[in-house]
């Protein structure tokens, strides 16, 4: 039987460049899912700011309740492209579940997914309620005593957001190369230090 082995090269180059893509495509989101990063350092600064027109508020609001459609879809096509990638590497769709690394990350994204559903369908709509309620140019007390407990869940949750985005990348050089595990928990800790310093002080110098 005549076996054509250029062609078999070709088609194993072909599917080495799409896997190559796919791994891009699985990156990339992740890379865009810094958004509580950037909550944490815009919630901040607006402390910072201090006492503003309400007009200053409404524009934060806006920034964070757009950032929810966009981390679906980065969390969505960070799904995808991970099934592709466990399809292109050769395993089985059951690795999914077998391999206890990406078994992990899965459970990860979806417990972040779950957060920003809760953020999304729950406090977000109560937050903007209560925006809905100012006709002035500031935020009434007893307004501003309603919006602080919630604006602060948020917050906290966006700080444990970000660890696990943290943890997810952690795991993903690990799914078929696992590292000492001394060093895992060396990474984890210096992801849960670097996640407490951003929710308490916003990273006005970044790693420092």
């Amino acid at each position: 039987m005549y076996i054509n082995s250029k062609k078999i090269v070709h088609e194993m180059k072909g599917l080495d460049s799409l896997y190559e893509v796919m791994r891009f495509l699985h990156i990339l989101p992740v890379i865009f899912m810094s958004a509580p990063l950037y909550n944490l350092i815009v919630v901040s600064e607006r402390v910072r700011f201090g006492k503003a027109s309400v007009q200053v508020d409404r524009y934060l609001e806006n920034v964070l309740r757009g950032n929810s459609t966009r981390c679906y879809i980065y969390q969505l096509t960070a799904l995808f492209t991970g099934v592709f990638l466990v399809a292109l590497h050769g395993d089985p769709l059951s690795s999914i579940f077998t391999n206890q690394v990406i078994l992990l990350k899965w459970i990860l994204l979806g417990v972040i997914m779950s957060m920003l559903s809760v953020v999304h369908f729950n406090i977000q709509p109560r937050i903007d309620d209560l925006f809905s309620q100012v006709y002035g140019d500031s935020i009434p007390e007893d307004i501003a005593a309603k919006l602080l407990p919630l604006r602060t869940l948020r917050k906290k949750m966006a700080g444990v957001c970000l660890f696990i985005v943290i943890l997810i990348v952690i795991l993903a050089v690990q799914v078929y190369t696992p590292v000492d595990t001394y060093l895992s928990v060396l990474l984890i800790a210096l992801a849960a230090l670097f996640s407490w310093r951003v929710y308490k002080k916003g990273a006005p110098r970044g790693w420092l």
